[in-house]
């Protein structure tokens, strides 16, 4: 009877211990990426150490190896404060728009300089859909200021419909005043589960 209780008790541990979810940690380019792949899709992300304006900005790449479609949208990124506050992404069109009032030359390298540097080179980045395809669009725009809300709409992680096997890139913009995030959670809802990961 004891071998049976026992037998029983591992095989429910085990069960547990895999269908827990487990964040990866790895540097990349002088960023440090977070990943976890919760029922086929796995989100990976990076803090970016420049602001732009008010807003803070991460690196997100989302990849579907689920069998059915996920819809992911920037107002899916929750950041929770250590006072539990919570700050909520911004959609990609506020901030294009921001960037079509005041946008400078200077927003436009930084910018995509800095999102650049993350993204090429990155062998655990490989988007079907996502920042190199958008930028290509965008290469031909004219004023300063279109030009700077060409290169946030190219960047921007934009509400996405991905279909299995497809993945998307983009930067997630959250209204920080131009402070850094800081220590804290990053909260991803996707269409079945909650993605929690620490940051610092």
């Amino acid at each position: 009877m004891n071998r049976l209780i026992r037998a029983c008790a591992l095989a429910l541990v085990l069960w547990v211990a895999r269908g827990r979810a487990q964040v990866i940690e790895f540097e990349q380019n002088g960023l440090k990426y977070q990943t976890l792949t919760k029922s086929g899709v796995t989100i990976m992300f990076a803090m970016m150490p420049q602001h732009l304006h008010d807003y803070a900005i991460i690196q997100v790449a989302v990849s579907n190896g689920s069998k059915a479609p996920y819809i992911i949208r920037p107002e899916d990124f929750i950041y929770v404060h250590l006072d539990r506050s919570e700050l909520r992404a911004s959609p990609a069109r506020v901030v294009v728009t921001l960037l079509e009032q005041k946008g400078s030359a200077s927003d436009v390298i930084k910018l995509v300089t800095s999102y650049e540097n993350g993204i090429y080179g990155n062998q655990k980045l490989k988007s079907t859909n996502g920042y190199e395809q958008r930028r290509q669009s965008v290469l031909a725009m004219g004023s300063v200021r279109l030009k700077a809300a060409a290169a946030a709409s190219a960047l921007a992680f934009v509400q996405t419909k991905l279909m299995p096997g497809e993945s998307t890139d983009g930067a997630v913009f959250f209204p920080t005043e131009g402070k850094l995030l800081g220590f804290g959670h990053l909260i991803v809802r996707t269409n079945t589960d909650i993605f929690d990961f620490t940051t610092d």
